[in-house]
Parts: structure tokens; sequence; C-alpha cells
């Protein structure tokens, strides 16, 4: 899901570090490319700006064409990696049940309010048009353990082997012959993004390893940045979608632009006009080689740059991830990276160079240093949440000001009069001719409405109480007051942080507890272990599939106190969930119908054991945000134990396709045929029926790994060679190195050197990702064009001196000139024109110099004119 506001920041604060892509150039090459799929099935199947398809075969085509599309711009050279999420760690369920049981709540709330708009709008005796009525496509089923999520798997296994057959024509050769295909499905354990994070940091361990392969990760999660950041390759890079703001959505109920849902007429579409085009999103790249220059220069040359780069991404935990929540005293949005990072350097600065202690190595955390940071961040705690409440303050006036404007100044458009709506069917006829003109009269008339409602108000005031004189300034003021009432019942503040007493307030409201001393005490040990979790999961893999944090809110910097003497252990022997489990911890009772019978009994059954895991209703506590989606769901967490003793009762009804369904798989690799060597090798294994694993680095070149034949898919797929991938194994304990290897070729710097010598000429950046990429380019028809353009307006290069009259008198100025300007125009050359003119006429309009240079160049451009003002052009 991602960090929100973390990317927002990190472009603003390090830009260079974006590059927008330009599909049509189709330029850009990388040996590995890795598709975090999620990122790609949920806008496919569900789009927010464009109706959604209407059939799985729909959506499994825009899924395939969708990634075509990112395979002609990226055009993976060596490996191209497909990394479906499958059951995730548990402290990464209580993430999804949240977001699963918001999605379920939200969909039954719009159709409820669908059906009242629809219903009010045949009170109105407005007739429905007849709309087929579609299956809702519920995207909980985009979960491991779905028919929907075997049926994808087995669709892309068969679109591969077809990609990768030698009867693809491959027209636009996005498909080489030597390209390997790893697919990761749903029914492999693991995040997407954290299985793609494996295979790198296990290719990575072996000594045979390029460490100038080039990576490009595609996924729109602001975390996949700090992971690429923690693999520590210089080669490295992130596509994701731009985001585009005010994108226009569809109604939900007649399916048509330009309006919201409690706007909707019941207008149908009239099939004459133009279909709406949506802006198709365009992608950028994010380069990791450039931010990793920003943050070399953030830290200076008295720090192992590695180092720093894996602290900063620990620091940055503390904002947000997908297993923790923030700190409350932390917000992206105020500047929490900067004040961290700042608290870090003076730490940091009064250590040698040679022994300094930095918070983290390959993934463990340093707790004493740490315990440094978090203690300096409470001594400003109150400092933060005070400033925070004066912020506050200040927008919420704002605020009100806007509203009560808005409200004030409120009038009916004549176009939305009740005497101009027609009958349906009926064409308006417009007497528009003139659209400036017509643009002059509404403006007149929409004046002239505002003072007669302003008239309006004082007239009323008069007639209620005649004795006493009314103003509307004190009408504006009473509801202006009204106004501030009513916001201030419906956002009320609880525990107004950086008030006195607000720690207990916290924990009294947050955790139903008085003792909020020990109560912080608890939780931030908690928080301190789940810190310790995310890193090494981040460097290391997952240490523990059970683990997760018990609480809905975070403590507060000021509550972690001797945290170096809490002892960190992990179950490594901790196994990951099935499937069918994990539906059964993060679906809601709405959803239970992608489980087999008896297990949806135990979501609805009013005598089941585990019925209060499946709450109807929920409390969404927005914890001082101002959307419900940022807000906190309150929901139970699940019992692990309470729930597998459930299960134990339901498991025996399973049928054969529904315990294929809720076993776990293993990668599969697709090589194209083309590929002699390794069709040999495994034709051999099919002769001697071997089931043993063997090691494909002979045979593939760059790759690590073992592979064997799978019992079923490699008799399947016979365009292609289907076997099953392992990565290479690692003895228990064994420490995955966070550094950067030897031999490995940074690429071209991108920021100008501060020690750059400008006599040299003008830096020039790598402003794209090749180092030939140029910034704009002219074809011949455009060489023609301007060439054209430059002979045609050789004799008259000004505008129309008229134009110019009516661009810098009085009654029009450009946007960029203010009423005090005081610089002197300098006079612009005029073209031969017949007729008496005044060149120095448009120049009267500014005011005296400032200074008597100005005045004297001022006096010899006048003088120049007045003798004679095309003495220059008759030279």
């Amino acid at each position: 899901m991602g960090v929100p506001a973390f990317f927002r920041w990190l472009s603003k604060k390090y830009p260079s570090i974006v590059v927008h892509c330009d599909e049509r150039q189709g330029e850009c090459s990388f040996d590995n490319v890795y598709l975090d799929m999620n990122g790609i099935i949920h806008p496919c199947t569900h789009p927010e700006y464009k109706a959604p398809p209407e059939t799985e075969e729909e959506m499994f085509e825009a899924i395939f064409e969708y990634i075509e599309r990112l395979m002609r711009i990226v055009r993976p050279q060596k490996l191209l990696y497909l990394a479906v999420d499958g059951v995730a760690p548990r402290a990464k369920m209580n993430q999804q049940r949240s977001r699963r049981f918001r999605a379920s709540k939200e969909s039954l709330e719009k159709k409820i309010e669908i059906e009242k708009i629809k219903e009010e709008l045949k009170e109105k005796g407005i007739v429905l048009g007849e709309t087929e009525k579609k299956k809702h496509f519920d995207s909980n089923v985009i979960t491991p353990g779905t028919d929907f999520m075997i049926s994808l798997s087995k669709e892309l296994r068969k679109w591969i082997d077809l990609k990768l057959s030698e009867n693809n024509p491959d027209e636009d050769e996005i498909w080489p012959k030597d390209l390997k295909v790893i697919l990761s499905d749903a029914s492999v354990p693991g995040e997407g993004e954290h299985k793609i994070m494996e295979y790198i940091r296990k290719q990575k361990a072996n000594d045979n390893y390029n460490p100038n392969i080039s990576h490009l990760l595609v996924g729109a999660d602001a975390d996949l940045i700090m992971l690429a950041l923690a693999t520590h390759e210089l080669n490295f890079t992130i596509l994701r979608e731009e985001f585009i703001p005010n994108q226009p959505r569809p109604c939900e109920i007649c399916n048509q632009y330009g309006h919201e849902m409690k706007d909707c007429t019941g207008e149908m579409r009239d099939e004459n006009e133009p279909d709406f085009i949506v802006t198709e999103p365009g992608f950028i790249f994010i380069r990791i080689s450039v931010l990793r220059e920003y943050l070399a220069r953030e830290c200076g040359s008295d720090y192992d740059l590695e180092r720093f780069i894996d602290d900063f991404v620990f620091l940055c935990f503390f904002v947000g991830n997908d297993f923790l929540p923030h700190l409350p005293s932390l917000e992206i949005r105020e500047g929490a990276i900067d004040r961290l990072l700042n608290i870090y350097k003076d730490l940091m600065s009064t250590q040698p160079k040679n022994s300094k202690q930095y918070l983290t190595q390959n993934g463990f955390v340093n707790l004493h240093q740490t315990q440094i940071i978090l203690r300096r961040l409470g001594e400003v705690e109150d400092e933060i949440f005070k400033r925070r409440q004066v912020d506050q303050k200040r927008f919420k006036e704002r605020r009100k000001r806007q509203k009560f404007q808005q409200n004030k100044y409120s009038f009916k458009v004549p176009w939305m009069r009740p005497e101009v709506v027609v009958q349906r069917g009926e064409r308006v006829q417009s007497n528009i001719t003139n659209v400036k003109v017509e643009a002059d009269r509404l403006r007149y008339e929409v004046h002239h409405q505002q003072q007669n409602q302003v008239a309006a108000q004082q007239l009323k005031a008069m007639l209620k109480s005649p004795s006493e004189p009314s103003n509307n300034v004190n009408i504006g003021k009473r509801k202006y007051d009204e106004m501030n009432e009513n916001d201030s019942e419906e956002e009320q503040d609880e525990i107004k942080l950086g008030s006195d007493g607000w720690k207990s307030r916290y924990y009294y409201h947050k955790f139903d507890t008085t003792e909020y001393f020990e109560m912080g005490r608890r939780v931030a040990k908690e928080y301190v272990i789940g810190l310790c979790w995310v890193l090494r999961y981040y460097y290391q893999g997952c240490p523990d599939w059970q683990w997760f944090y018990p609480y809905h809110y975070a403590p507060f910097a000021s509550d972690f106190i001797n945290i170096e003497q809490i002892k960190i252990e992990f179950n490594s022997e901790a196994k990951p969930f099935r499937p069918l489990e994990q539906l059964m911890s993060v679906f809601p009772a709405a959803s239970s119908e992608n489980l087999p019978p008896s297990w949806r009994r135990l979501m609805s059954d009013s005598k089941s054991p585990i019925i209060d895991f499946y709450p109807q209703n929920f409390k969404i506590d927005l914890n001082g945000k101002h959307a419900a989606w940022m807000g906190v769901a309150l929901l139970p967490f699940i019992d692990e134990q309470r729930l597998f003793t459930a299960l134990n009762t339901v498991y025996p009804d399973l049928t054969e396709d529904e315990k294929i369904r809720n076993s776990l798989g293993s990668h599969l690799l697709f090589v194209s045929r083309k590929k002699r060597e390794i069709v040999e090798f495994v034709k051999k294994l099919e002769i001697n029926k071997s089931e043993a694993s063997v090691s494909v680095y002979p045979y593939l070149d760059g790759m690590f790994g073992t592979i064997r034949l799978h019992a079923n898919y490699s008799k399947i797929y016979k365009n292609t060679v289907c076997v099953q991938f392992d990565d290479p194994s690692f003895p228990s304990g064994f420490i995955f190195l966070a550094k950067k290897l030897k031999g490995a070729i940074p690429p071209k710097s991108v920021l100008k050197p501060l020690d750059y010598d400008n006599s040299k000429g003008a830096w020039r950046p790598t402003i794209g990702l090749q180092p030939s990429y140029q910034q704009a380019r002219i074809d011949d028809s455009g060489k023609r064009m301007i060439n054209h353009s430059t002979n045609r307006e050789q004799h008259s290069s000004m505008p129309n001196p008229h134009f110019l009259n009516h661009q810098y008198d009085n009654s029009f100025r450009p946007p960029h000139h203010s009423q005090n300007m005081r610089f002197t125009r300098p006079p612009l050359p005029m073209p031969r024109v017949p007729g008496p003119y005044n060149p120095y006429k448009q120049y009267q309009y500014q005011q005296q110099p400032r200074n008597s240079q100005q005045r004297n160049t001022q006096q010899i451009y006048q003088q120049s004119f007045h003798e004679d003002p095309w003495h220059r052009y008759n030279q």
C-alpha cells in the first residue's frame, strides 16, 4: 500500500530523481524487469476513471495489454519477473483485513445511496432509462485462495507460453529469444514486492553475480523506493504511473461524465453525443541512482554512504509503513523526515568518522543509538503538538471563511433556472452568436443578482425587527458564528494534543486506561519489536510469519525509555497461513461467497465460535484526519488459536478443487524453446523421470537457483520449457550483507558537482535514462515548418501596433505587471506601418524612474523617438 505523502515529499526535495516517460520512443532497455502484479490487476479489473470490464475474460485481456504496454517501454533483455501477492505475513494481514472490511462497507453504503437517489428521481417523475443489471465485481476477490486468482494464474501461464513460443509474431520485438520469465503467482507465499526483493538478494549473494545488471521495478507503492535503496544496487530504476489530479469519474447511476452521483438528473446519454475521452495516465521513471547522489550530498564525506542509506530507510519507518502506525508527532506534511534527519546528523556529527555508531547494520537495529534519537524527538514533542494545534486552528478558520463567502455570494446561474428546463429528448435552441458578448452579459447579470440578494437580506432583517436597524454585516456575522458552532460540533477533538494533559487523554480514549505511563511503556516495547521486525523483513526476509503489532495506535516518542534493554526474539520456524485460512482472517462476511459453504457459515452463524471476528458495523476513528480512508478501522484482531480450532471442524468438508485452492505453490520458470541448451537438458530430465533439483547456472548464464520438473505444468505447456524454479538456498542464520559490491560501476553523475569549474563550460546532465537521450527532437517536417515561419516573419517580427496599444495601456495589463511598477520598459522595435503613430504613447502609463540613471535613459529614449521614430530601420 505504501506510505501516504512520502513520494510527494521525496520528489519535491530531490526533484531530479523523476524522469517523464515518452512511450513513443521505446529506447530504454533493462536487463531484469520486475512487475508487482497487484498494482496492475487492481486498476485493470476495477478502474476508477472509466467503465470496468464486464467479464473475467475482458479483465484478463486488459491485464495482458497493460503488461505488453509496459514491455514496449522498458524492453526486458534477460528476465521478466511477474510477482503476484501470495499469503502475507501476519503483520500485513491486519492492514489487509482493515482495507477489505472498509471496501465492503463503502460498497454497501454506495449501493444504498444509489437506490436512495433513484427513488428521489422517480418521485420527481423522472423515468430512468433501462440499464442492464450487471453483477458487481467484488475487488476483495483479488486475494490468494479465490477462484478468481486461480483463473488468473492459469491464464497467465497460457499467455506466457504463447508469447515465448516460436510461432509468436512479436512485431514489436519485445520478447527476445533469450528472455526468461518467472511467474510467482498467488499460491507462492509472500507479498509481490518482497518476493522480488528476495530474488535479488539471493542472486546478489552469489560470487559470480554481475553487479552491473540493470534492474527496473514496476509499481506505485512508495515503499518500493526504500526497498530499492535497501538492495544497494547502483543500476536500479522504478517505473510508476503518473498521478493525474482531478480526473473525472463516471456517474454511478447514468455512467456519464460531467457530474457527480448526487447531482445526477437521470437523463440517459444522447446517442449523437461524442464519447468522453478519459486521459490515460502516463508513466514516470524514478532513478534510484540519482537518489543515491542526493543522499551522498546529505551525509557528506564524513559518512559511509551505504550505512547512511540504511539509516535513512530506517528513519522513514517512523513516519509510516504497512506494518506499524506512524508516531503521532511525525507527519510527513509537517517536515517529519527532515526533522528526523536533522536530529540524526546532530547526533552523528559528535562522533569521529572512523568510529561512528550507525542506527542499523545489515537489517539489525542499534537500540542504543535509536534510543538517543527518540529521546531527542520526545524533547520537542510538546512543541510539535502546539504548533500543529495553531496550524489546524488557522486552517479551520480559513476554511470557514471560504465556506461563508461561498454561501454569501451564491446564486443560481441562468441556465439552472426552472424556466429553461426542457423535456427529455427536446433540443435547447441557442441564440448565442457572440461568446464574448454573452460572457459580458452574464457577468453583468451575476453582479446585479448578487446586489439584489444583499438588498433582500437587509429587507428581511428590517421586516423581522423594524424597531432595530439591521445591516448586512451583522447578518453575516451571525451566520458566521452559527457556522463556527456547527463545525465545532462536527469536528470534536477529544485528545487536544498540545494542551495540558494530552498524553493521559490520549491513552484514556485510545487504549481505555488511566495508567498511561505503564501502558505507554508496554506499547513502546511492542513498537520497538515491530521496528526491528520491519527492518529485518526489508534486508533479510520475513523473520517471523506469525508476529504482528497488537495495537491500533502508536506510542509517543517520549514513551521510549531504556529500549536497549528490550529482548528482540522472533520465531524463525513459524509458517505462513494457507490461502483459505488467510481468507478467513481478512474477509468480511459480505465476501464469504468466495469460501467453501461450511467455512462461510462460521462468518454468519450467530452460534459460530468466531462470529465476533466479523462485525457488521465497526467504528472508523478519524484520529485527527479529515478523510475516512485515512482513519483507523477499529476491528478486533484475529485470535490465531481460536481461528484454527474452529477451522479444524470444517477442514474435512473441502472438495478436491478446494484443497488445490488451499495449497501452497512454487515459482515457475518459462524459457523459449529457441534456447536449445535448456531444451536438451530438460529432455534428459524427462527421459530419466528425475525429480531432483539441478542448478540452473550452467544453462542460463547470469541466473542462480535450482530447477526441476513440475508435476503438472511441465507436461501441459509445450510451446516453452516450463519448470519449477527455486531461489538459491543458504544455511540457517546466514546474513545477507547490505553493501555495494566490488566491481559495480555507478551510472554517470546527474547532479552538478559542488566543485564544478564553470570555465569548462555549462554542466550537461544526463536528462533521460540513456546518455544519448535528447530532451527534444525535431523531425524534418518540423524543421520545414520552423524555416517557413521564420522566412515569413523575417520583416514583421512584432505584433500589430494596435494590439500593443491595448496590451500596455492603462485599461489592460498583463498579469505580471503590478500597479506600482517602477521600471522603465525599453523601446520595442516598431514595424513599418503607414499613417501617424506615436510609438512612445504605449509607455506613458509608467511612473517616474527611480534614479538619475533611469531618468537619463528614459530621456534618451523619448528624444530618439520624437526626433525620428524609424531612424534605426532607415539606416
